[in-house]
């Protein structure tokens, strides 16, 4: 059998594997209860602003006093308000949960006897991860639309540079601060694969995932450190607001990507490091 012949069955094996993998993650209720805790974030702040009116100027999040003027900012705020605390919580639960997990139930070893392959059920696991942390933000900004729609005026977007672009151009926009964002926690799943692959207790990696998070945040806000800041993977997390310029400035989406990609190419090989050499099957 020619070499592009073997690689047919393994390419379709992989695939197959992350559908497998996807199905399971999203047929799991901790995964709706995670996104629909993410759901309530848009929906909490549109119906206090509907019933309490704007706050005071200048207090609260980012882009909250623009909401009564139009409803498609709830979403920006909501993803404002989730990115520091609530987005790496429900990361921190996925990618935690992906070696220790299956390592705790005892089905790890079953899934390596399959024609699987460790470095493979690795790259599967953190594609699936990738997936959710897409599912994530996409559910914050695509609800936060969507409630804004229907409990505000919605009409064209005033961008921070004072330009103003239609309702599809804002849309679209808001698109890419999803995926902005969902690059962003590509660094931090990864961070999570290896340690999922240190433990059998799948809570102490979350944990560990979401204290790394806050503590890169906490360190990122200390002048003191800023020799450090450009090396954190929070260092560009908030660096979406560049997308809302006319033109739209890329130098926080390219800087981050690089940066979560070396965290990727990083903690990826650590994992698969420590997979190579675990024993799994005892």
């Amino acid at each position: 059998m020619s070499s592009e012949g073997a690689r047919e069955p393994a390419r379709g094996g992989t695939l197959s594997l992350f559908a497998s993998e996807v199905l399971t993650l999203f047929r799991r209720r901790r995964t709706w209860a995670l996104l629909g805790a993410l759901a309530l974030i848009p929906i909490l702040i549109a119906v206090a602003i509907r019933v309490a009116g704007d706050a005071p100027s200048g207090r609260g999040p980012a882009f909250l006093g623009q909401i009564t003027e139009n409803g498609l900012f709830v979403g920006l705020t909501a993803m404002v308000v989730a990115m520091p605390l609530f987005l790496p919580l429900t990361i921190g639960v996925v990618a935690g949960d992906t070696i220790a997990g299956e390592a705790s139930h005892g089905t790890l070893r079953y899934l390596l006897i399959a024609p699987a392959g460790r470095v493979r059920l690795l790259v599967v696991k953190y594609a699936a991860t990738a997936a959710f942390c897409a599912a994530a933000t996409l559910t914050v900004v695509v609800v936060g639309s969507l409630v804004g729609w229907a409990l505000f005026p919605v009409g064209p977007v005033t961008l921070l540079s004072g330009a103003t672009v239609s309702v599809g151009e804002g849309l679209l926009r808001f698109l890419a601060i999803a995926a902005y964002v969902t690059v962003s926690l590509l660094g931090m799943s990864a961070i999570g694969l290896f340690l999922s692959t240190l433990t059998t207790v799948p809570v102490g990696a979350m944990a560990a995932t979401a204290i790394l998070a806050v503590v890169s945040q906490i360190m990122g806000a200390l002048p003191q450190l800023e020799w450090l800041h450009p090396w954190l993977f929070t260092q560009y997390w908030l660096g979406f607001a560049d997308l809302l310029r006319e033109p739209p400035v890329w130098d926080s989406f390219l800087d981050n990507a690089v940066l979560q990609a070396g965290y990727v190419v990083v903690f990826g090989a650590l994992a698969v490091s420590r997979m190579l050499t675990k024993d799994v099957l005892s």
